[in-house]
């Protein structure tokens, strides 16, 4: 049963820090004939419009932070373990990423409008929601060297289902990596308190889930995996601290933006590469940065 105290009402939706299941979230939370609708057929038409068309104009900073992850699974798999599902794979530019590092891999996508970019750029992409790619047995149990879940978990009604999905999909020892927002952190709390800026993460209800740091590690954990490391993104917080308020300014969001890559992309040359990992992998210990990028370990028998 759901319920505990009240953190927002944002567009008269209550929002809750679940004692049951451990984060925040929408309560109640939508029907599945709502979540249809929206992840079917409107969220890259009405939601984000726009994604995929700046996707493309941003690939090179995605594949850099494609390339991170790549690095981190690769070199804790192993030689000879690189078979990848990517649960909610969107237009498929992380799986196109997979197939040019020599990757196996294929994806899970419910809109009709994403997977078909996907398939169309050669990348295989399942159109259909996790649970029903698993019960019509397109997906088998123990497939999958790593699961990747990015921008996914806070989507969805019930995040610990994909969690414990994700490890029986994966073989003994495989590699899960989430990346999600960082709600409600000590950056977005300051600027609330000291600054006067309404929730502007919170966003329901295409965002149903809200997790910190100790709810998304609590949830892995208890899904049958081992943290390995947690890092994070860039604070787009920064910004508004130092006054470039962008919350409801595409166009100064998007110069914010490519600030951001401008500095990223010094800091991944050689010179800053180590220093950027560790800053990163810093403040996600403090809780700050704009989304936590997860890597975690399946427990197997022998393990416990």
């Amino acid at each position: 049963m759901h319920g505990g105290r009240l953190v927002d009402e944002v567009k008269g939706i209550s929002i809750i820090d679940c004692t049951a299941c451990g984060f925040k979230h929408m309560d109640p939370l939508p029907g599945d004939a709502m979540l249809d609708e929206i992840y079917k057929k409107e969220y890259y038409t009405k939601e984000k419009p726009t994604f995929i068309e700046r996707s493309i104009e941003d690939e090179v900073w995605w594949n850099s932070n494609y390339d991170d992850r790549y690095v981190f699974l690769e070199s804790a798999l192993g030689e000879g373990r690189r078979e990848l599902l990517d649960i909610g794979s969107g237009p498929g530019f992380f799986l196109k990423r997979a197939l040019e590092r020599g990757w196996s891999a294929k994806g899970v996508e419910p809109s009709v409008e994403a997977a078909r970019f996907a398939t169309s750029n050669g990348v295989t992409v399942i159109n259909d929601f996790l649970d029903n790619a698993i019960e019509g047995g397109a997906l088998q149990n123990g497939t999958f060297d790593a699961v990747h879940l990015s921008e996914v978990l806070e989507h969805i009604r019930d995040p610990a289902a994909v969690c414990e999905a994700a490890s029986k999909l994966l073989r003994p020892g495989g590699l899960l990596c989430v990346v999600l927002p960082n709600d409600y952190n000590p950056l977005q709390e300051y600027l609330r308190e000291e600054r006067g800026f309404n929730p502007y993460w919170a966003a329901p209800p295409h965002h149903i889930n809200y997790f910190d740091k100790k709810s998304i590690t609590s949830l892995i954990k208890r899904s049958g995996f081992e943290l390995l490391h947690t890092t994070a993104t860039f604070p787009m917080e920064f910004f508004l601290l130092m006054g470039d308020d962008y919350v409801g300014n595409d166009e100064l969001g998007r110069l914010c933006h490519k600030k951001r890559k401008n500095l990223e992309a010094a800091l991944s040359t050689d010179r800053f590469k180590a220093f950027k990992d560790q800053w990163y992998a810093l403040m996600a210990s403090y809780g700050i940065g704009r989304e936590f990028v997860i890597y975690a370990r399946k427990k197997d028998i022998y393990d416990e």
